[in-house]
């Protein structure tokens, strides 16, 4: 007798709304995607668990081990998850990446409208995937696509009318008005290696150790910090490879003593000119970093979504990792979701250190002295 009731008990499905699979279906769960499905009765559909419809009353649906179970219902496939073929996510993703693939074949820029209709979906909906997936606008990374045929075609050695046609674009008055940005110097010096650029640096000593500060024609091209001086500067060489690296005089050592006083003491505050170098995508993620105020902190998350690519947190570490201007541009300020520190260039000590001074600065900076205190 307790041997057969304790068959028909554990036979007896669990409600929909007590078993662990609705709350993945309730979270839209990716991950549970091709594990189990769902149908729900009242409309005849079934789903896989990531499904963005309006969520159904449990009460309503029943759940599935395998696909075959689900169709065997007689319910139709929904029309937005496509439970029989790859995700929303999967399509979008190779949507998207064929669309790269027609850019950069593509000898001209192609119009957000003709990539749209390539794609079958309206340019709305396609820019806001293309967005989503690479961090990037349609036009953004034809720009940098160009930018880099540029580059190439430069360091292949064609001469600067080549490399400037055979990258696409229709005038060299068109490259001429964003070459600095693209290259970080002119076409004919980027062409010879940054041939007899003129980098000046310093050298100081901080409570953190050792710190370079290096600037170009434009502004401050680097900000290392280190534990050996000897280490800082190979490491601009091997930056600035072809640039003739230039010791600062005692004017230059003025501002890398402002450097200093901001690493000691970030209340200070660094207003500096910045030579910033780096793909559209890292200068996005570089500017969203040096909005983020002194003593505050955000996740690699919160900037993805920031810059409006919300699934590039890989891509965001990526371009804090390339930063070369320590402090500067605060990449110390961004710590994982959990709260721990995650990695550092400049190791994770310093980044502790500046964590905890720019709280400490914050701290004094709102605090009010108390009226009736007496002397």
């Amino acid at each position: 007798m307790f041997v057969t009731l304790a068959k028909d008990l554990k036979s007896t499905p669990l409600p929909v709304a007590e078993d662990p699979r609705w709350a993945r279906i309730v979270a839209r769960d990716k991950s549970a995607d091709g594990q189990f499905w769902y149908c729900v009765v009242t409309t005849g559909v079934y789903c896989r668990p990531s499904c963005p419809s309006r969520r159904a009353n449990p009460a309503n649906v029943e759940l599935h081990d395998s696909l075959r179970s689900a169709q065997a219902t007689g319910f139709r496939p929904c029309r937005r998850c496509n439970p029989d073929g790859p995700s929303l996510e999967a399509g979008n993703a190779a949507m998207v990446a064929e669309a790269c693939r027609g850019i950069e074949r593509s000898e001209a820029e192609p119009s957000l409208a003709d990539l749209a209709a390539a794609a079958g979906r309206s340019p709305g909906y396609f820019h806001r995937v293309f967005k989503a997936i690479t961090g990037l606008t349609p036009k953004d990374y034809a720009a940098a696509h160009r930018a880099a045929r540029v580059r190439q075609g430069l360091e292949d050695g064609a001469s600067v009318t080549s490399a400037i046609y055979d990258a696409g674009f229709n005038s060299s008055g068109r490259f001429y008005e964003k070459s600095t940005g693209m290259l970080g110097m002119t076409p004919t010096r980027y062409r010879a290696g940054g041939l007899d650029e003129e980098i000046r640096f310093a050298v100081g000593e901080t409570s953190l150790g050792a710190i370079l500060v290096a600037s170009s024609r434009k502004g401050v091209a680097a900000i290392l910090l280190g534990a050996d001086p000897d280490t800082l500067v190979r490491d601009l060489q091997d930056r600035f490879p072809k640039a003739r690296l230039i010791g600062g005089d005692s004017g230059y050592e003025a501002l890398v003593a402002r450097v200093i006083g901001f690493v000691e003491a970030p209340a200070l505050g660094l207003d500096l000119p910045l030579d910033v170098r780096g793909t559209a995508f890292q200068q996005r993620v570089w500017q969203a970093l040096r909005e983020i105020p002194a003593g505050g902190t955000v996740s690699y998350a919160e900037i993805a979504r920031r810059i409006g690519a919300p699934k590039s947190t890989r891509a965001i570490a990526g371009a804090c990792a390339a930063n070369a201007h320590a402090v500067a541009i605060p990449c110390h300020r961004v710590i994982r979701k959990d709260g721990a520190l995650s990695g550092y260039a400049w190791g994770a000590e310093r980044k502790r250190a500046l964590l905890d001074r720019e709280a400490g600065g914050a701290a004094k900076a709102v605090a009010k002295p108390d009226p009736s205190a007496r002397a």
